[in-house]
């Protein structure tokens, strides 16, 4: 059989089975992966440079910090005293949603959920109110912000290594505002959203203080590699290695600070990290490499092209809308892999700033994501912590905040973005 036959019918049968079998999705990636190379599609080096490796090490460096910061208590004594603070519920929840954000922005999404969900869960029992509406807000508000900065989430890490975006260029991009406005504009339409579903809850409840700070040094690692990435836009301009070494490499502080101020077995708490997402992540990329190096990529772009014609809206509108629906119930990872590089050759086939497609299907993949319980990982997780609390979360259940908040914040980042780079 021919080699881009065989791509693509590993390819497609991959995929299928991410919708279908989910828990199965990094044997899935690693066992497609090692068919490629079975079959001769690929070659061990060309498998190897398909993996993006800065990116690896972006994701591998956050999520050990991420761990040791969830651990210093120091995100979960901030919402306590936002809690106490407010000055009634609704303003609580609203305010704990906006604290998942800040924290989602340089914390990955998952960890972000598991730092205030249990916060959240003492108010509601405190209050005897069902923790349902407000887990599930925490989590959407989580996806939402994930996508600010290059750290926040792995579609923004996989965007900044596509396209050689660096930690600044979230913010601005070639002079123009780039995709953290374009998020911040979402937030505030959504946050009108949430205002509405939880504005009758009037009454309020003091919380009694029950977290206490470990350490503020896993703080001061965390805001230390931010400003490090800011900076190292001025030396690694094109993207291609440091931001991954210096997030390895304050992961390793990490590490060998937590180990001599916890006192903990260093391979342990190494052992706790999402090794599955990281080995889903490599096969991802070997997938989409097979695909791309055989032809299909540019095969799509130029029936998408097609369809769209020298209509530069529609085609932007038709990326961002057909991403939205397809994250709700696949993984946003592998769609934003298979679709950046479409969405480039589709730019160059219209002649336009890729910019435009690249941010519009970032914004697509990642809130799509919201709309239903097993669309993004921090969702799976919310939900998972109301079954041991004994609420069982339905599709209704969680599309009832999910499509309000998503639409608001989808629509609202599409404009911003379109007004900003959809004109040469």
């Amino acid at each position: 059989m021919d080699h881009s036959l065989i791509a693509l019918t590993i390819f497609v049968v991959s995929y299928t089975l991410f919708v279908f079998l989910p828990a199965k999705r990094t044997y899935i990636a690693i066992g497609a992966s090692a068919l490629l190379l079975l079959t001769g599609v690929l070659s061990p080096k060309e498998a190897f440079l398909a993996i993006n490796w800065n990116v690896m090490g972006i994701f591998v460096g956050t999520l050990v910090i991420a761990d040791i910061f969830m651990e210093s208590r120091v995100p979960a004594y901030f919402a306590e005293v936002i809690v106490d603070r407010s000055k009634n519920t609704a303003w609580a929840i609203l305010l704990i949603c906006a604290l998942t954000g800040l924290i989602s922005a340089f914390v990955e999404n998952v960890a972000t959920v598991l730092i205030v969900a249990p916060i959240a869960l003492a108010l509601a029992k405190k209050l005897k109110m069902n923790p349902m509406n407000m887990m599930i807000a925490i989590a959407v508000s989580s996806n939402l912000q994930g996508t600010a900065t290059l750290i926040g989430d792995p579609p923004s890490m996989l965007l900044g290594g596509f396209a050689k975006m660096n930690f600044m260029d979230f913010f601005f991009y070639k002079g123009r505002p780039s995709i953290f406005f374009a998020v911040e504009i979402g937030a505030l339409a959504s946050f009108v959203v949430l205002y509405f579903i939880f504005r009758r809850r009037k009454e309020k409840m003091a919380l009694v203080p029950v977290e206490k700070v470990r350490s503020w040094v896993p703080t001061v690692i965390l805001v230390s590699l931010i400003a490090l990435l800011a900076a190292s836009s001025f030396f690694d301009t094109g993207f291609a290695y440091m931001a991954g070494i210096l997030c390895v490499v304050f992961g390793v502080i990490s590490v060998v600070w937590d180990k001599l101020f916890n006192k903990k077995v260093m391979m342990r708490g190494m052992k706790k990290l999402d090794w599955e997402t990281v080995l889903f992540l490599m096969g991802v990329f070997v997938l989409v490499g097979s695909i791309t190096l055989t032809g299909w990529t540019e095969k799509s772009a130029v029936f998408l092209s097609n369809i769209v014609g020298p209509n530069i809206f529609l085609g932007y509108t038709l990326l961002v809308f057909m991403a939205v629906v397809i994250s709700a119930f696949v993984d946003n990872v592998p769609l934003l892999v298979a679709m950046l590089p479409v969405a480039i050759s589709m730019s160059a086939k219209l002649q336009i700033n890729p910019s435009l497609f690249l941010f519009g299907l970032l914004i697509g993949a990642s809130l799509g994501g919201n709309i239903t319980p097993i669309g993004a990982s921090a969702n799976i997780v919310a939900c998972g912590l109301l079954k041991k609390e004994g609420y069982q979360v339905s599709f209704k259940d969680f599309m009832k905040i999910g499509v309000p908040f998503t639409l608001a914040a989808v629509t609202a980042a599409y404009l911003f973005v379109w007004l900003v780079w959809g004109f040469k």
